[in-house]
């Protein structure tokens, strides 16, 4: 047996159930662990460096993610992809678009680089960050993105390892890297009093170990995801299929985020308190998020390693047991983290204010939750089978463009914090049911035919 096959999961073949669950634990604790990266920044901050420095921290989220959400989407393309090679034992195929996942991985680590570097400022004053905020922002902002190639090295190499079932060694690094991360936010905080700007390099230095784990792994390996650097090459065949796949997913996530820099510009006008109860409150969704975009991801991978294989019926059980998956995980972890909300938020800020504003957004999001994670692994099911346009259309048309004109028409009406944060539950029923009705009219569709192709 080749060293580390024991950490492969074979998703054509059992119960779909037992293997998604090995599958997406693993992921959801490294998820976890990366969601503790920000959220060790935004507590310890928020507890030893002020309210200004929390809502500095926490308001950079959305803006960070529209400038990296796009090359994130490209990661997806190569996991689709190599998950696919793997599905139909084409070995060869697999270390070529492995190469080629890797060499993305250190272009779009520069330039989401030097893209945040020049831009961090000038976004910061178009979403209107406060006088008190925006210098604490920028710096903390421009620290974070020199550590980008290696964010990128990171999340593509981990993309790799789920294509092949392996989500346990993603797990090992960041449980490794996320101690280092806390651990150096205490001291460059508390100690050498260096505010945001020590929480930054604790994110920088935790995310350089964990993509020196992923690589070292990846270029030792005996399997067909060996790396040697001297093959790293953006190869024509595979680009154009990860783009394929890749580009349109990030292109959504990056206009997707667009409605929410203008959902934070909105609050930003509300001052630096609101600020602060809205990204304490975000920051706890997040921990919420991870299990259903775990079973996302898990749709994604079984879906696209069962297409690889012919197993097409397998394909249209995959969805049922996912979207299942996710409604469960999402209305007890939900309905959970708002019955401990107070308690939870204390942790961050411990001024009433914050609190209250923090519960604002939890009651409002929390109870409904599920229906985020119902949209993405529809979404991930039609990616997984091989579209790439549809569901990035549903998804810009049902969510994005939708919440940016309820922001323009409802809340301009009826503009309470209440008002927008409805906004969020609506899109995402809308957009789920329009990928559910895309999956009965064009996926089953094309799962029939290529049956019928195997049959004839």
């Amino acid at each position: 047996m080749p060293k580390g096959k024991h950490h492969e999961l074979d998703m054509t073949q059992g119960p779909i159930l037992p293997s998604l669950i090995r599958f997406c634990v693993p992921l959801v604790l490294s998820s976890i662990l990366q969601l503790l990266y920000n959220a060790a920044d935004v507590a310890v901050v928020g507890q030893f460096a002020g309210s200004e420095s929390l809502a500095a921290v926490g308001s950079t989220g959305s803006l960070i993610n529209l400038l990296t959400n796009l090359f994130i989407g490209l990661s997806l393309g190569g996991n689709v992809v190599i998950a696919h090679a793997h599905g139909a034992g084409d070995n060869k195929a697999v270390s070529r678009a492995t190469h080629t996942t890797i060499a993305l991985a250190l272009v779009s680590g520069v330039l989401v680089m030097i893209l945040g570097l020049i831009a961090s400022r000038p976004m910061l004053q178009l979403m209107g960050s406060p006088d008190d905020v925006i210098d604490l922002a920028s710096l903390y902002m421009r620290i974070y993105f020199i550590g980008m190639p290696f964010n990128m090295l990171y999340n593509f190499g981990a993309g790799v390892l789920r294509a092949m079932g392996d989500t346990r060694r993603p797990l090992i690094y960041l449980t490794i890297a996320g101690a280092v991360n806390v651990l150096l936010n205490l001291v460059l905080v508390i100690v050498f009093h260096m505010g945001v700007a020590g929480v930054a390099i604790a994110t920088v230095v935790s995310q350089v170990l964990s993509a020196a784990f992923v690589m070292m792994y990846l270029m030792r390996t005996e399997e067909f995801i060996r790396v040697d650097l001297k093959k790293l090459t953006l190869d024509k065949t595979y680009i154009k299929e990860i783009l394929r796949i890749g580009l349109p997913a990030g292109i959504q996530s990056t206009v997707f985020n667009i409605s929410n820099v203008t959902i934070q510009s909105t609050i930003n006008a509300q001052g630096s308190i609101v600020m602060a109860g809205n990204a304490a409150a975000g920051n706890l969704e997040g921990f919420v998020y991870v299990a259903m975009n775990a079973v996302a991801q898990g749709t994604l991978t079984f879906s696209s390693t069962n297409r690889g294989a012919r197993n097409y019926s397998r394909v249209k059980r995959v969805l049922w047991v996912t979207l299942g998956a996710a409604l469960v995980a999402g209305v007890t972890i939900g309905l959970l983290f708002l019955l401990l909300g107070e308690t939870l938020l204390g942790i961050y800020n411990s001024d009433p204010d914050v609190i209250y504003w923090g519960m604002v957004r939890m009651t409002m999001i929390l109870p409904t939750y599920f229906l985020c994670g119902l949209m993405d692994v529809a979404g991930s099911q039609m990616r997984g089978m091989g579209f790439s346009m549809l569901p990035m259309i549903v998804s810009l048309s049902g969510a994005c463009a939708f919440r940016l004109i309820w922001i323009f028409t409802v809340y301009a009406a009826h503009p309470t914090m209440e008002i927008l944060y409805a906004s969020y539950p609506i899109s995402w029923a809308l957009t789920f049911f329009a990928h559910i009705a895309c999956y009965m009219i064009w996926g089953r569709k094309k799962l029939h035919q290529m049956e019928a192709s195997l049959s004839a």
